[in-house]
């Protein structure tokens, strides 16, 4: 039989909802074009973020959470 035994029970049991949070960095270009990543840690999409304000051609960036 193939996995006979029965899986551990979780404390999660069957609860299938995000585990970890999303947070969306948003760099916005002089031209009004705009380029969203998303990253599982807030202290790398904002450092993400902070490199992307250094060219001259971003005018603003925004790191918000999404989920």
């Amino acid at each position: 039989m193939r996995n006979a035994r029965k899986k551990k029970n979780m404390s999660l049991g069957k609860d299938r909802r995000r585990k970890h949070h999303h947070w969306q960095a948003t760099i916005y270009y002089a031209d009004g074009d705009k380029f969203a990543r998303v990253y599982l840690n807030k202290e790398k999409a904002r450092h993400f973020a902070e490199r992307q304000k250094k060219s001259p051609i971003v005018m603003r960036t925004q790191v918000r959470q999404i989920a």
